[in-house]
């Protein structure tokens, strides 16, 4: 009993620790993009980091299932292709579409509000326990998200406001399924190929319906180069997360994401001498004072034994 006690505690930190790394990440992600500038099509440049990333994970999964001499779960493959279609594909289809038709604060503001729709679906779907201490904490640090963001917001919605809004319940959902399949033992490594190698393929196939075909074939060396940085700077990311995800529940893990604004303004400080406004500071206090009440949150279930 103890063994088991110990077992499932050790789960939970070394969960706990991969997301927190997850959102470091995503956070560093956003000061680098701004070193960049160059120019290149949305769905080009999407479709193109996932295809390499979904290789790298196909070639991982394979390693691992021969060095553990595990085979592959018999997870049903509609699921794992459907964490690609929706996940993989489609929401980013969306966001970037959205991405035309707002501003990147507004839509980056609207992203950050996943953790709102994942709770949801994590509570229905996946039986989670939510504490009304989580909920308190959850809250505390919404409302430091949006003093973080609230220079870069106004309230008159746009057409695309609500497809950046779809994308984001379109990724809880994924995330959702994502959890469940892991829940089944299937391993991360193949969610995380899947998510990336069926999506970029739909990806690639929208790329040849829309006519885009020509500037994928003249992407130029500088235009490869950053698809590079920025694929391995994904891969961290989502062999991060989803490995991550795989210990913990999905409630919390999202919620954990809401510091890469914090690590943002913290870099942004650093690497590139930004100011930080006071709204910002009182904003990223509210959101640590949460994450660290977050991250005390054991992982459980509504249902007895799991």
């Amino acid at each position: 009993m103890k063994k088991s006690r110990n077992s499932k505690n050790l789960r939970e930190i070394r969960g706990t620790l991969l997301i927190l790394l997850t959102a470091f990440i995503s956070g560093m992600n956003i000061v680098i993009n701004k070193f960049f500038v160059v120019k290149i099509d949305p769905l080009v440049f999407t479709a193109s980091r996932a295809l390499l990333i979904g290789i790298v994970f196909f070639l991982i999964s394979l390693y691992v299932s021969k060095s553990t001499k595990k085979h592959f779960k018999k997870t049903s493959w509609t699921k794992l292709i459907l964490i690609g279609i929706i996940g993989g594909s489609f929401a980013f289809w969306l966001f970037f579409e959205g991405l035309k038709l707002t501003t990147a604060g507004r839509a980056a503001f609207i992203h950050k509000t996943l953790p709102i729709y994942a709770v949801i679906f994590a509570f229905v779907f996946l039986k989670e326990k939510i504490s009304k201490k989580y909920l308190i904490a959850l809250t505390i640090m919404l409302l430091g998200l949006l003093l973080i963001e609230l220079s870069k917001l106004s309230l008159n919605v746009r057409i695309g406001d609500l497809l950046v809004l779809s994308a984001t319940i379109l990724w809880a959902i994924e995330n959702t399924l994502a959890k469940k399949v892991m829940t089944k033992k299937e391993s991360n490594w193949i969610v995380t190929f899947s998510r990336m190698f069926f999506g970029s393929l739909i990806l690639f196939a929208i790329i040849f319906l829309v006519g885009k075909t020509n500037i994928l074939l003249s992407l130029n060396i500088q235009q490869i180069s950053y698809i590079a940085i920025s694929a391995t700077l994904l891969l961290l990311y989502v062999l991060t997360w989803y490995w991550g995800l795989k210990y913990i529940n999905l409630s919390k893990a999202s919620t954990i994401l809401l510091l890469s604004p914090v690590i943002s303004l913290i870099l942004g400080m650093i690497w590139l001498s930004e100011t930080v406004l006071i709204p910002q500071l009182i904003g990223s206090i509210l959101i640590l004072i949460g994450a660290y009440v977050v991250t005390k949150t054991k992982s459980e279930s509504r249902i007895l034994g799991i």
